[in-house]
């Protein structure tokens, strides 16, 4: 073995990166392309994860993308133990297989190199070389057979257009290398939606100003897109995607931003996405349906679309792989308005957890998110994939949107009311502040964020039927579900559960068809109901303001989902990033990412295993001693640090422009699931009205 194979991932880089980031100028351009060895590379390497133990076999399935100009690159790479063992193997050299599988009108080759490894019974680590140049940025890690993957998850990864971007020159990027480098390493990154921000589609498009400006819907009808259209649109999604996942330079609003440690995480930490709204255009999706059907807006989806799959998934619309590969699970039909299937995504995250990423974007419509043969498609699934592996113990569910969140019906209303058309036909006419509605149907311009949401009116039952089918589907297989979101620009644990302390008939004991009085505040890890929906965002995008976080606390209650179960936010944020008092318990409203790592793999807690219960706190030693004074309730639970106990933590930033990039993790223990169970039935409001 070399005696630099142990050599740590060089923070220190990255700290001095983001430094002359702060520092330094904006650049008035996109940095140019990397040369290497005879290559130019334009953007990449990117890492992408395909599966791990599928069909029972020890394999890690991945790829790596680089789009480039020039010569075919290749991929070179040397596997072996991430520390030294025993019973480790000696370093194995290789080189990846690779093929073209998109080219630009202009000459750019878009390139993937399948990785397919064995999985040892200890954690790997893969040094890879583009054109046979190191880089000790790019390798990625294993784990090992009877592991399970440390899981890093964001959101939110842009600017909104208009967004004066002076006080965010930085992000939260360092702090997820920080961690990944000297803390443990994580062996995947989830993308919950929003990776890349679009909206300055609507400015740099010239071929649209004459679309966009026309005020009324029936004149926007008339507009059919012509090929110069289209050609505009391929350009811009391409541009905004190399220079975003490129080099992490964004300048539709001044005076812009060069992040560049995020195309270095991508180079490290393979990614798993699903998309929202801001990677393809705002609010795309939620719009009424005879602005769905817009001429223009269905080829804005179709060419989004396009440079998604490219960028996020690394496989091409128009190759086999689209539709074949076997982590997809594709809707039975195209979607309205984007004309491709949905593809949501299963796979194994190790061995104790698996992943749903769910499609809520291709198919959605103004009054549905999926459609009903879609859900069947899922679950048919997730019940064969748990059933061949009934090591699982947690299923992660990625959803771009909070689905365990308070209600805002209200707002709704008012926007959407016949007491503001008035007001909405003159901003449309440009006697009134037209910031109030927007560039698209003259609807309210918050009115599509609302119609985004699972609690919005005309999702309720289906948001409701969601959630039921995954507390079923949880408590029939004995696996903890925890939903990852983003999308609101704050974070907050929603959480939902058996309702009383004692219940006797709430549910029964599958094995023995028993009834299970238990003490679901005492023994949490007995609630068959138990689930959390982690938001975590933004990772760049900046947080709303203090007056929206409050307000989120006054209208966040204790909701009766059924007889047997009810729903909340944990009360976690009794202090800020730095220390102070905070008045409002539920939301923070700054920049934010999470993790995901089991107690027996995690420095804090695999010592302590069995030994520890937490209420929900900060991870201040202050904060832990206030909460282990309280006494446990209803709201304050004790969560008890069990082998398999998932320790999830959500990291907040403290200043924005901090070159460091401080944060403080603000935790919960979510505890596996001991046993089977059969719930009783019970009617839902919506679902059963």
């Amino acid at each position: 073995m070399t005696a630099d194979w142990y050599d740590p991932i060089p923070f220190e880089d990255f700290l001095e990166l983001n430094k002359q980031a702060v520092n330094g100028p904006v650049p008035e351009k996109v940095p140019g392309p990397v040369a290497v060895n005879g290559t130019n590379v334009v953007c990449g390497p990117i890492l992408r994860l395909w599966g791990t133990l599928e069909e029972g076999a020890e394999t890690y399935r991945a790829s790596i993308m680089l789009v480039s100009e020039g010569k075919k690159p290749s991929i070179e790479y040397t596997i072996g133990p991430d520390v030294r063992s025993a019973e480790a193997k000696d370093l194995a050299d290789g080189e990846f297989p690779g093929e073209m599988y998109h080219e630009t009108k202009k000459g750019l080759m878009f390139w993937r190199f399948e990785v397919e490894l064995d999985i040892e019974k200890y954690e790997q680590r893969v040094r890879y070389r583009v054109n046979g140049q190191a880089n000790p940025a790019h390798q990625f890690f294993i784990p090992a057979s009877e592991d399970s993957m440390n899981v890093m998850a964001y959101s939110c990864n842009g600017f909104s257009l208009g967004t004066d971007t002076t006080p965010w020159q930085l992000s939260l990027w360092l702090d997820v290398l920080r961690k990944h480098a000297n803390r443990q390493h994580y062996h995947v990154m989830l993308g919950g939606g929003d990776q890349i921000y679009n909206d300055a589609l609507k400015k740099d498009c010239k071929t649209l100003e004459t679309w966009i400006h026309k005020k009324l819907s029936y004149q926007k009808r008339q507009v059919q897109v012509t090929p110069e259209i289209v050609e505009d649109l391929e350009n811009y999604y391409l541009k905004s995607y190399l220079e975003w996942f490129g080099k992490g330079f964004y300048d539709a609003s001044p005076p812009g931003t060069l992040q560049p440690l995020f195309p270095l995480a991508m180079a490290q930490i393979p990614t798993v996405s699903i998309w929202d709204d801001h990677d393809i255009i705002d609010g795309y999706g939620s719009y009424k349906h005879k602005t769905m059907e817009l001429s223009v807006f269905v080829h804005i989806g179709a060419v989004a679309y396009k440079y998604y799959m490219l960028f996020q998934h690394q496989v091409s619309p128009d190759e086999p792989l689209h539709t074949k590969d076997p982590s997809w699970i594709l809707s039975k039909s195209n979607g309205a308005f984007i004309k491709q299937k949905g593809h949501s995504t299963f796979m194994r995250l190790g061995r104790q957890i698996s992943l749903l990423g769910l499609d809520c974007r291709t198919e959605r419509q103004v009054h549905q998110i999926v459609p009903e043969l879609t859900y069947k498609e899922v679950f048919k699934r997730l019940e064969s994939e748990i059933a061949n592996a009934p090591e699982t113990k947690h299923l992660l569910v990625m959803l771009g949107v909070p689905i365990l969140y308070p209600r805002l019906v209200w707002i709704e209303k008012i926007l959407a009311s016949r007491v503001l058309k008035p007001v909405r036909g003159l901003a449309t006419r440009g006697l009134f502040s037209q910031g109030f509605i927007n560039d698209f149907d003259g609807s309210a311009e918050l009115l599509d964020d609302l119609n985004d949401h699972w609690c919005a009116l005309l999702h309720k039952k289906e948001r409701n039927f969601l959630v039921k089918s995954l507390l079923d589907f949880g408590a029939k297989h004995a696996v903890r579900i925890t939903i990852l979101s983003g999308d609101v620009h704050l974070g907050c644990f929603g959480r939902i559960k058996t309702r009383a302390h004692k219940h006797p008939g709430a549910h029964l004991r599958a094995k023995d068809k028993l009834d299970a009085e238990f003490n679901a505040t005492e023994y949490p890890e007995h609630d068959p109901r138990l689930m959390f929906n982690v938001t975590s965002s933004a990772i760049v995008n900046p947080a709303p303001p203090n007056p929206m976080a409050a307000l989120l606390d006054t209208r966040s209650i204790v909701h009766k989902f059924d007889k047997f179960t009810e729903e909340d936010v944990v009360p976690i944020f009794h202090i800020n990033p730095d220390g102070s008092a905070r008045d409002g318990h539920k939301f923070l409203n700054k920049r934010n990412w999470n993790d995901l790592i089991l107690a027996k793999q995690s420095p804090l807690y695999k010592d302590k295993i069995g030994t520890v219960s937490k209420i929900p706190s900060a991870v201040l030693p202050k904060d832990v001693e206030r909460a282990s004074k309280m006494t446990p309730d209803d709201r304050n639970v004790k969560y008890p640090a069990r082998s398999e106990s998932l320790v999830t933590s959500i990291h907040f930033e403290n200043d924005g422009n901090d070159p460091e990039a401080t944060t403080m993790a603000y935790e919960v223990l979510i505890p596996d699931m001991c046993e089977k169970y059969i719930l009783q039935k019970a009617r839902v409001k919506h679902l059963h009205d």
